[in-house]
């Protein structure tokens, strides 16, 4: 689950996470804020740790008291389009965006992988941008796993 209003732009790289694999937009990402009056405040990198990259931020100075939602979940799936390739289909993106860890609003968005263009998106675009992002990680995530069977998890 990652924080409503965090707006990821790039990954993180060489950050000692204790499984970056399972977090949840498939690894730590570097951004900004979007919280109301808060717009493009940096957080500093013990807050990209312990909120914006895992929701649930009650912790945090910049949430909003009043918000619908306190995390977005993603999972994801893929229909392949020749029935074994892992990324050269379709890819549906499920979401859930959360209040007090309970479901507020949830659907599917697809990215078309062949075409490399979303098919469906959200309205949010802090929400279309996590789900962009938890993409880019469970494509990279597959293609791992086609060249290294073994690696799947």
């Amino acid at each position: 689950m990652a924080c409503p209003f965090f707006m990821p732009v790039e990954k993180l790289e060489n950050v000692a996470w204790l499984h970056p694999n399972r977090l949840p937009l498939g690894c730590g990402w570097n951004g900004h804020c979007t919280s109301p009056g808060h717009e493009n405040a940096v957080p500093s990198p013990e807050e990209l740790r312990d909120f914006c990259n895992l929701g649930y931020a009650k912790g945090c100075g910049r949430l909003p008291r009043e918000r619908v939602w306190d995390s977005v979940r993603f999972g994801a799936r893929t229909i392949p389009s020749d029935g074994k390739n892992l990324v050269g289909g379709e890819i549906q993106i499920r979401y859930v965006c959360e209040r007090d860890h309970r479901p507020v609003e949830h659907g599917t968005l697809t990215f078309d992988a062949p075409a490399a263009r979303w098919q469906s998106t959200h309205r949010d675009s802090r929400v279309q941008r996590l789900a962009e992002c938890f993409l880019q990680s469970y494509i990279e995530k597959r293609k791992r796993h086609e060249v290294n069977p073994a690696l799947a998890s």
